[in-house]
């Protein structure tokens, strides 16, 4: 049973099984127990499995090694300390692993400084990094807390020696949680840990979280099926000081350069107004461009000059992101640790808990795009237990305003978006399942018994996991033509390994992050440069899209190449920084459309100014002058066509100067619903009215565009929620990211070896032999299992089948109604829609003069002086 802890246990509680020596050392350290701690060491005493869910700097860490301290302690001065494996901490990140490591080993040392004596307590890491001598001396003498990644913990249970020191485990930590839960990592972790619990049967398991919902369901997938588990939610432990700010009153009627140096000031302001900022950028680009901004608008205050000699200089600000080599991420991350950056800027790396020391204020420029995001960067501010967390995001056009108002009241009145767990994924399945048959020879029912009782797997069918297990067994000899060989024997209902070489393949594959690099983009055999796969993923044939300032046409793409012709004056459909664009969340957008209603409803009831302007002030938490720029928006688009909602769906048709015309779908659900509807549109248009068109996809919507006027509600009303599945499946059979995921997938399953006999194969080979494989698979069956999860990948991971299947069943029980209009003009909701289309070819300056001149013609129109 998964329950909420209410109260928490008292300091005397807890103080009575504390070992005299860590009383008087945490003591000497803190004033007295903190709120997670009052609610979780007592349980992780009694082994009871917790999910611990606080903001970032409450202590969550040392609430989960206290009483494991504890005990280790008290068993070393009794004597009876075992040399075995104790605990084991798995986190996402080796830079983490590696504070823990330190952060344990400085209180053990001052409690020896106390005793007097070592007490031989021993902490190590083991991760891919760790050489063969530290894992030799590992297997002689165990650590006591043996600190790891996920699949470091899948080599070791698989390891034949090691394997031994973890058949009694106590305590099992899973830190950073929400970063595991909602992708595949998390889904491995979930099937290594009911491998760890056959091991380990009274294994206690802990989870510690930042900000996440639902809390429920995490709880259930760090414990599995048919097992306890309480929740610490202390989610809105610190005080919070947040703000939105718009760098001027009028984001439309100001030209782009004006706002771009307005932005930069108040930047700039925030920073020297405080000791260290972290600002985080959503891109990786948009990173480096901050940093050089800042660096030649302030140079005296960005740079330090150091009399020599020699005269040294060095940058007060520094840039993170995954782009970045390791060493230099790790030269940033000290010099926060050590004071010596003012402000740091970071794309989405600096998201997890790694200790960059004392931050005293984050600013989000642009949304964050989901509330849980938000609160998890801004929680990075006052990094300890009572101090107040400070964060502003800058807004710079008025749809982001709206959002991250909407987005603040959600933080606010403690209102999470919900996180998306995979489930069901049979390349990994498959994986484990490989894993399991190189220890020893296991009966069928066992693994299906543990596999069922992951979170992940719980409504596994037993047809897809039979043929997962005829698929490892090379039951499907037609494979074999592409060197596919069983790689476990099934005899009698047992499995086992079936060659040598299937230790070291396994070892050597193991994971689930794939490997990627840059495309090559080609004119036939000129190559114009390169893309990243993320990219290439989004691309449809006749895609329109911008490389080093010319436009060119997506065709095709054979393994890592993509071929493209010369498009020359036509628009690009797909903005070159859209693999970086972090997705609405559904739950938000959901509260941003149910604000569009309530501006509708007082609009439609024609309340004054004064009165809509005190019901904003009163709703969103905003200033005044926000609060004028978010009724001006309104009112704009309520003259013009209306204010689409969660219960008003509008097309906007219009053509342009060109003569293109143009279907607006108002679907403010986010790009990755959005994603879904737009494709099955498309292909009902093109089943229907045997027409191509043009898609272009945003969070707040999503357009068609062709030649002539598509008959767009008409195909629109085609698609059914009982048909939706079967018409995205027709729909991305022969689409880039179906190929993409399915090299994924394979990799992942085993059926693409990134490693062989020591030889790494390049994501080119891989590429062109999945694609290879993939026509392969399909003369077998479309339903094969790892083609079928790839589909599922797309449809629900990448995509979200489920919510866009809402939407529609919404639709047909009326529940949202569908009012198509005509236009001469974009309205004002759908600017950002429509110019996201021109982002790349025009210059950055005309986006803005764009935005003024159509504001300029609403004005006109709707009978407002500008």
């Amino acid at each position: 049973m998964i329950r909420l802890k209410e109260e928490p246990n008292s300091e005397q509680e807890i103080r009575r099984v504390l070992h005299p020596l860590v009383s008087q050392w945490f003591f000497s350290k803190f004033k007295e127990f903190s709120l997670p701690q009052l609610f979780g060491v007592l349980e992780i005493h009694s082994r009871n499995n917790i999910l611990v869910s606080a903001p970032t700097g409450s202590t969550k860490t040392l609430t989960a090694f206290l009483s494991i301290l504890n005990e280790l302690i008290d068993a070393s001065k009794k004597g009876i300390l075992q040399d075995k494996i104790y605990c084991v901490y798995i986190s996402p990140l080796k830079a983490l692993n590696n504070d823990i490591l330190k952060n344990l080993i400085e209180p053990l040392g001052e409690m020896e400084k106390i005793n007097g004596e070592e007490l031989g307590i021993r902490v190590a890491v083991r991760t891919g990094d760790t050489s063969t001598y530290e894992k030799s001396k590992m297997l002689h003498r165990p650590p006591h807390i043996l600190i790891t990644t996920p699949e470091s913990l899948a080599i070791a249970l698989s390891s034949i020696k090691f394997k031994e020191h973890l058949t009694n485990v106590d305590w099992c930590i899973i830190d950073e949680i929400h970063a595991l839960a909602e992708n595949k990592r998390g889904v491995h972790l979930s099937l290594s840990m009911e491998r760890l619990q056959r091991l380990s049967q009274g294994m206690c398991r802990v989870g510690l979280s930042a900000t996440i919902a639902p809390l429920m369901e995490v709880a259930n997938f760090l414990v599995g099926e048919g097992r306890t588990c309480k929740i610490v939610d202390v989610q809105f432990l610190k005080k919070l000081d947040l703000k939105v700010i718009s760098p001027v009153p009028d984001l439309i009627e100001i030209s782009y350069e004006e706002l771009n140096k307005k932005m930069y000031t108040i930047l700039d302001e925030l920073i020297q107004q405080h000791k260290t900022t972290l600002i985080f950028t959503n891109t990786r680009s948009g990173t480096e461009r901050v940093v050089h901004h800042l660096k030649t608008k302030f140079p005296k205050k960005y740079t330090l000059i150091e009399e020599g000699p020699p005269t040294k200089v060095s940058s007060l600000i520094g840039a993170h992101h995954g782009s970045l080599s390791k060493e230099l991420r790790l030269q940033v991350e000290n010099a926060l640790k050590n004071g010596e950056l003012k402000a740091c800027v970071s794309s989405t790396s600096l998201e997890l808990g790694i200790d960059i020391g004392y931050i005293d204020l984050v600013v989000l420029l642009g949304s964050p795009k989901s509330v849980a995001r938000a609160m998890q960067r801004q929680g990075r501010s006052g990094h300890k237990l009572y101090d107040t967390t400070k964060g502003r995001i800058i807004v710079l056009d008025r749809d982001a305003l709206v959002e991250c108002s909407v987005l603040l009241k959600d933080a606010v009145e403690k209102k999470i978006d919900r996180i998306h767990i995979p489930t069901n994924c049979l390349d990994v399945l498959a994986q484990q399942i490989f894993g399991i048959a190189i220890e020893n020879s296991t009966s069928i029912e066992e693994i299906w018994n543990l596999a069922k009782k992951s979170y992940c797997f719980k409504n596994l069918k037993r047809k897809d996991f039979d043929e997962i297990i005829d698929y490892l067994a090379g039951e499907y000899t037609k494979l074999e033509d592409r060197y596919i060989y069983a790689k476990i024997w099934h005899k009698e209902g047992m499995i086992g390994r079936k060659s040598k070489m299937g230790r070291l393949i396994y070892m050597s594959n193991i994971g689930t992050i794939p490997d990627e690099t840059g495309v090559k983009v080609k004119v036939g055999e000129q190559t114009i440069g390169t893309i990243d796969e993320g990219f290439l993923e989004k691309l449809r044939r006749g895609d329109i899209f911008v490389l080093g300032g010319d436009v060119y046409e997506f065709k095709f793409a054979r393994g890592m190449v993509a071929q493209v012709g010369a498009a020359a004056g036509k628009t690009p459909t797909v903005p070159s920084w859209w693999s970086e664009m972090l997705p609405l969340s559904f739950d938000l957008a959901m509260d941003i459309q149910r604000f569009r209603k309530l501006m509708a409803e007082k609009f439609g009831h024609n309340k004054t100014e004064k009165e809509i302007l005190e019901f904003i002030n009163q709703y969103l938490y905003v200033d005044d002058l926000a609060a004028k720029a978010v009724y001006n928006y309104f009112k704009e688009q309520y003259k013009m066509i209306g204010i689409p909602s969660e219960n008003n769906l509008i097309i906007e048709q219009y053509t342009d100067e060109k003569g293109k015309k143009f279907a607006i779908f108002h679907t403010l659900f986010g790009r990755r619903v959005n994603d879904v509807l737009s494709r099955a549109l498309a292909f009902a248009i093109s089943r229907s009215q045997h027409k191509d068109v043009e898609i272009r996809v945003t969070d707040n919507g999503f357009y068609v565009s062709a030649e002539k006027k598509l008959q767009v509600l008409q195909a629109f009303k085609l698609i059914k929620p009982q048909e939706l599945e079967q018409i995205l499946q027709l729909a991305i059979r022969d689409s880039e990211i179906l190929r993409r995921r399915f090299r994924h997938c394979a990799g992942r399953a085993m059926m693409i070896l990134r490693s062989y006999k020591g030889k790494k194969k390049g994501v080119g080979r891989q590429q062109v032999s999945s694609m290879l494989l993939l026509n392969a698979v399909r003369r077998i069956s479309e339903d094969f299992p790892i083609l079928k999860e790839a589909k599922r990948e797309v449809l629900e991971d990448a995509m979200d089948i489920v919510n866009a299947k809402k939407v529609l069943e919404m639709i047909t029980e009326n529940k949202i109604a569908i009012k198509e209009v005509e236009t001469l003009i974009p309205s004002p909701f759908a600017f950002n829609i429509v110019l996201e289309g021109y982002t790349d070819i025009m210059k950055i300056d005309d986006k803005q003069e764009f935005l003024r001149k159509m504001h300029t013609l609403v004005l006109a129109k709707i009978g407002i002086k500008g």
